[in-house]
C-alpha cells in the first residue's frame, strides 16, 4: 500500500491512520457485540423477575409444608427451639397460617415493628414482576417485606415476613451469572458474524481503498488499475466500474499529456512560423504593385490568407491553454464567407468535387467572421477528405445551405461521401478519438464545437437516409439592448 504522506501530497487532504477500533472491522465487531448484549438485556429483565418470584414461592412452599406438619400437633405454642428451626428452614422472621375462620402464628422470632412492602404471589403480571425485581435490585436489601399466597389449591393462605437482604443477594448472584453468560454468548456470536462479514464485506472494501490510494500515487501506471474480483455482488460490480473508471482516467491523462507536449511543440514552432509568415506578408504586399490582371485578382486573396495564417499562429496557443478568444461578433454576409472557404480549399482546380452554395446573398449571420470561417472550413475540409477517399459515387459534391428562421441562422454542410464510421460517431467531438480518417486527430471537430458554443449556438451530426455526412450549425443572434434598438431606429 502507498505511503499516506504521498497520498496526502497528491490529494491535499491528510489521510488518517486506520486502527482496529476506528476501522470498519472494529466497529462491526463492537456493534455486533453491543446488539447481542442489548438482546440479552431484553431477555434478562423477564428472567430475573421470574427468578425472584420462584425464590419467593420456594420459601412459601417450604413454610406451607412445615405449617401442615405443625397444624396436626395439639393446639399449643411450639417450643422456642422448634420455631427457630422452622424459621431458619424458610429464612423468615414470622410464619402465619390463615384459614377462612381463623389465623395461627406458626412461628415468630424478633417481630419487626413495621413492614416496608408486601407482595401477593397468587396473581402477578409480567410488568409488575419486572418492576418489583428491579426495585429489589436497585433499592432493596434493607427492607422487611410481607409475602403471602395460597397453599396448593386450598383456600388456606400462608404468609411470611422476610428480610430482603438474602433475596437481593441471590438476585445479584443470578445477575452476575447471567452477565458472564451474556458476555460469552456475545463474543461467541459476534466472532463468527465478524469473520463472515469481514471476509464478504470489509476485505473487498479495504482492497478497493488500498487500490485507490495506490492509484492516486501513480495514476499513469497500468499496474495500479484494480483487477476486479469476478463476483456478482454489489462490491464486485463497484470494483468493475472502478477499474473501468481508472482505465478511462489513464487514457484521458495520456491524451492530456499528449496535448501538453503538442502545445509545447506548437509554441516552439509558432515563434519561427510567425517570422516566416511576416516575411511572406511583406513580399506579398509588393504584388499589389505588379500590373498584371491575374496578379491583381489573386493578390488580395493571397494577402487575406496570409493575414489569416498570422492570426491563427497567434491564436493557436489559446487552444493549448484550452481557451479561445471571445468572439468579436458583427453581422456578416454568409454567402461570400462560404465562397471564400471554397477558394481556400481550391476545389475549382480539382474539378472532381462540386462545391454547391445554396445561400441567399442577403443572408447575414451575427458572428465573428474569422471564427465562423474556421468552423465552416474545418467541416468542409473534412467533407472533401471523406469524398476523396470514397469510391463508387458518380458525382461527388459538398452542399452548404443557410437559412434564417427568426433570430436563428441554420447552416448545413452536407456531402454524399461514405459517411462517418461508427467509432468516429461514438467519439464525436473528442480530441484524438473522433477522427473519421486514419492518422487524423479529430481536433477539427473539437475546435468547431468550441467556437460554435462560444457563440451560444449548437452543432450536431444529423442522421439522413442517403449516404454521406450532414452537420447542422445553429447560431442565434445576440439580444439587442432596447436603447441600441431605439438609437438604430
Amino acid at each position: 500500500m502507498m505511503d499516506r504522506d504521498a497520498s496526502a501530497s497528491l490529494t491535499g487532504t491528510p489521510v488518517p491512520a486506520v486502527g482496529f477500533l476506528s476501522g470498519l472491522s472494529g466497529r462491526l465487531f463492537l456493534l455486533t457485540a453491543v446488539f447481542v448484549l442489548v438482546a440479552e438485556v431484553l431477555i434478562f429483565a423477564p428472567s430475573v423477575a421470574n427468578m425472584r418470584l420462584q425464590w419467593l414461592r420456594d420459601r412459601l412452599n417450604t413454610a406451607a409444608a412445615a405449617s401442615v406438619v405443625i397444624e396436626g400437633l395439639p393446639d399449643q405454642e411450639l417450643p422456642r427451639s422448634v420455631q427457630q428451626e422452622t424459621l431458619m428452614a424458610t429464612g423468615a422472621k414470622a410464619i402465619v397460617l390463615k384459614r377462612q375462620d381463623a389465623s395461627r402464628m406458626v412461628a415468630a422470632l424478633d417481630m419487626p415493628p413495621s413492614v416496608d412492602a408486601q407482595y401477593d404471589l397468587s396473581d402477578v403480571s409480567l410488568p409488575t414482576a419486572i418492576y418489583d425485581a428491579f426495585e429489589t435490585l436497585l433499592f432493596g436489601g434493607k427492607r422487611i417485606i410481607r409475602v403471602y399466597g395460597p397453599v396448593g389449591e386450598t383456600s388456606t393462605r400462608i404468609e411470611l415476613l422476610l428480610d430482603e437482604h438474602k433475596l437481593r443477594r441471590a438476585m445479584l448472584t443470578y445477575a452476575r451469572n447471567v452477565f458472564i453468560l451474556s458476555m460469552i454468548i456475545s463474543l461467541a456470536t459476534a466472532s463468527p458474524i465478524f469473520f463472515a462479514l469481514n471476509r464478504l464485506l470489509i476485505r473487498p472494501v479495504r482492497r478497493m481503498t488500498e487500490n485507490i490510494q495506490a492509484f492516486t500515487a501513480d495514476p499513469s501506471n497500468p499496474a495500479r488499475v484494480l483487477t476486479p474480483s469476478g463476483g456478482r455482488d454489489e462490491i464486485a460490480v463497484a470494483g468493475i466500474h472502478l477499474a473501468a473508471m481508472q482505465q478511462t482516467l489513464q487514457r484521458t491523462l495520456k491524451e492530456q499529456k499528449n496535448l501538453a507536449d503538442l502545445g509545447l511543440a506548437v509554441s516552439k514552432i509558432n515563434h519561427d512560423m510567425r517570422n516566416i509568415l511576416s516575411s511572406a506578408q511583406l513580399m506579398s504586399d509588393r504584388l499589389s504593385d505588379v500590373d498584371d490582371p491575374v496578379v491583381k485578382r489573386v493578390a488580395p486573396k493571397l494577402l487575406r490568407s496570409i493575414d489569416r495564417a498570422v492570426g491563427y499562429t497567434n491564436e493557436v496557443l489559446s487552444y493549448g491553454r484550452m481557451r479561445e478568444p471571445e468572439p468579436r461578433r458583427r453581422f456578416v454576409a454568409l454567402h461570400p464567407l462560404v465562397q471564400e472557404v471554397s477558394e481556400v480549399l481550391a476545389l475549382d482546380a480539382r474539378g472532381d468535387i462540386d462545391f454547391v452554395v445554396q445561400i441567399e446573398p442577403a443572408l447575414q449571420v451575427d458572428a465573428d467572421s474569422e471564427q465562423l470561417f474556421r468552423v465552416i472550413h474545418n467541416l468542409c475540409r473534412n467533407a472533401v477528405e471523406a469524398l476523396a477517399q470514397g469510391a463508387g459515387v458518380e458525382r461527388r459534391a459538398v452542399v452548404v445551405t443557410g437559412l434564417r428562421t427568426g433570430a436563428v441562422v441554420s447552416i448545413a454542410i452536407d456531402d454524399n461521401g461514405p459517411g462517418m464510421p461508427m467509432k468516429a460517431r461514438e467519439n464525436l467531438f473528442a480530441a484524438f478519438r473522433g477522427s473519421a480518417r486514419s492518422g487524423g486527430t479529430g481536433l477539427g471537430l473539437v475546435i468547431a464545437r468550441e467556437l460554435v458554443l462560444a457563440h451560444g449556438g449548437t452543432i450536431a451530426l444529423v442522421e439522413k437516409a442517403t449516404p454521406g455526412t450532414l452537420f447542422r450549425i445553429e447560431l442565434p443572434d445576440r439580444p439587442v439592448p432596447l436603447d441600441a434598438f431605439r438609437r438604430r431606429a
